[in-house]
């Protein structure tokens, strides 16, 4: 069952670190959200490949948009 990631905070996209068909483990960063000036790195939760990037730099998102969808091995 794929993972989906969400942004838990209102930011600015300032780096997508992860491309589709990438494989992360946990704790690797998806991507890095600016926010009142710090930065906030976005991790993967589980090991597998991502499947989707759902945001593009330079983006506002908030509280729940989806960044990211794993595909758990």
């Amino acid at each position: 069952m794929a993972h989906e990631v969400n942004a838990e905070l209102v930011a600015n996209v300032w780096k997508v670190v992860a491309s589709v068909g990438d494989r992360v483990a946990a704790d690797d960063a998806l991507v890095i959200l600016e926010s009142m000036k710090m930065e906030i790195p976005v991790l993967a939760e589980v090991v597998g490949v991502v499947t989707e990037v759902s945001v593009t730099e330079g983006q506002v998102v908030t509280e729940g948009d989806r960044i990211a969808v794993i595909e758990p091995d």
